[in-house]
């Protein structure tokens, strides 16, 4: 057979060969649960960005509860997923079943939400916001403000998010140190609004209860604990935004509603839009490629005062 022939056979024969697209990426996600607007739109991002991607996504709702988490992961490794995606209900209580995966040569990308583990390379990369300097920047806006009112004491409540989870604990850190020099401005109660609108309302009821008037400031670690504490406040018949200023996170629509309504005076943006970051390392992780340990969202401050305007442009 002639060198012509030869090849013109093999190619025939590689034509025959049916063409077998490349294995999706398998990504177990075990997401915190759906308490807000906010979690809600990054749900969907991660299941948008999947589709788009062509990664086979297994999806898990904690409902807030870490032993659901723990479950899914086991879950994960015993499917040999071939990466895990985990937004941690709390900061603590991960090393054994991180360690787990570990043993099974799985990654493990954190989304939105950090762990204390002493082992740092438990987990491969953190994708989401510095929520550190989430409530610097709230504390900023409050100074600034506070500034336009000289020799007037501000008494600020605080509506914190879950207990022991990463936002609530560094938003209130970041907060805190803002503030800290400023003898005008003291936080006089703080407790937990789990992140909702239900319990947010519950507890500034609570709040304006023990205090009543002597309020004026409140500061939410979510838009969602601050919209639930505004019903709050008008049933106790004062003026959100007016009577008592309303400073919160997140910067979803809602938040956006109650400025252009005058009812929240600003809004720290944490983007939940994290699908497309969070698909790109992934398949990064899996093609063995080098990926920063931590990747942070760029994100703004919006006071009532550019509501009207940025409104349309929401995504969530």
């Amino acid at each position: 057979m002639n060198t012509t022939r030869r090849i013109l056979l093999l190619a025939a024969m590689a034509a025959a060969i049916p063409a077998y697209a490349a294995k999706p990426i398998v990504m177990g996600f075990s997401q915190v649960g759906a308490e807000s607007e906010w979690r809600t739109a990054m749900t969907n991002s991660v299941k948008a960005a999947a589709k788009a991607q062509n990664i086979t996504l297994k999806f898990a709702d904690a409902q807030q509860r870490q032993e659901n988490q723990v479950k899914a992961i086991r879950s994960f490794i015993a499917q040999r997923v071939d990466v895990i995606v985990v937004a941690p209900v709390v900061e603590s209580g991960w090393e054994t079943v991180l360690r787990e995966a570990k043993a099974a040569g799985i990654p493990v990308i954190l989304a939105d939400r950090a762990v204390d583990v002493k082992d740092s390379t438990l987990y491969t990369t953190f994708i989401g916001s510095d929520f550190v300097e989430e409530g610097r920047k709230a504390g900023r806006w409050l100074i600034e403000r506070a500034k336009k009112s000289p020799g007037k004491q501000f008494n600020i409540v605080e509506l914190q998010g879950t207990v022991g989870s990463a936002p609530a604990i560094d938003r209130k850190a970041g907060f805190e140190e803002a503030i800290k020099g400023a003898a005008n401005l003291k936080i006089t109660r703080s407790q937990t609004g789990d992140f909702t609108r239900s319990k947010g309302k519950e507890v500034m009821e609570a709040f304006l209860k023990a205090q009543g008037k002597s309020i004026n400031v409140l500061y939410a670690h979510n838009d969602d604990m601050a919209i639930g504490a505004i019903q709050a406040i008008e049933e106790a018949g004062l003026k959100p935004g007016t009577d008592i200023l309303v400073i919160s996170v997140d910067a979803v629509k809602g938040a956006f509603q109650a400025m252009v309504a005058g009812k929240l005076n600003v809004t720290v943006e944490c983007n939940p839009l994290l699908g497309p970051q969070l698909m790109q390392a992934a398949q990064d992780i899996v093609a063995k490629k080098p990926v920063p340990k931590r990747i942070t969202t760029i994100e703004g401050v919006f006071p009532a005062e550019v509501a009207a305007r940025e409104l349309p442009n929401r995504k969530y």
